[in-house]
């Protein structure tokens, strides 16, 4: 074999494994990635099904039920669309009503968004910011809903 055939070759088999580790980091990324959804965008089954993803909102007054063992139930709202929550498991402190929370799950089949984990606000200043955004989204289109009528 000549030397540029030598090169050729090694060339190709480099590319190729190049292109196969990045298709395995791709991957293993994608499977990762968490979305956030606000609970309009869920309404309007922009959330993914089959996915795992964030949803955030305030947690609606008078909606928090304690079940059996560590199940809670409560509504997330962005003031305009309500989501069902169900978690199982300790909430954090700081976890109370009319307050920003963040939840990571997946969305079940009866329409009740299955959380993972709860995320709570650190203090009374403080929203994060996808939630700031959705609820400013959210008020935009009532209030621009309500000068159309």
């Amino acid at each position: 074999m000549k030397a540029r055939h030598k090169r050729l070759g090694f060339l190709v088999v480099g590319l190729v494994g190049l292109g196969l580790a990045s298709w395995l980091v791709l991957n293993a990324l994608d499977s990762n990635l968490s979305y956030f959804f606000s609970p309009t965008e869920v309404s309007q089954n922009k959330a993914p099904d089959d996915h795992v993803f964030r949803l955030g909102g305030l947690v609606e007054n008078g909606s928090v039920e304690r079940g059996q063992e560590l199940t809670v139930r409560f509504v997330v709202t962005d003031n305009a669309n309500r989501v069902k929550v169900a978690y199982t498991g300790i909430l954090p402190d700081l976890f109370q009503e009319g307050q920003g929370v963040i939840a990571q799950g997946r969305l079940g089949s009866d329409g009740v968004f299955v959380a993972e984990e709860v995320l709570a606000k650190h203090d009374e200043n403080y929203m994060p910011p996808e939630v700031a955004d959705a609820l400013g989204k959210a008020h935009a289109e009532g209030v621009a809903g309500m000068n159309r009528q």
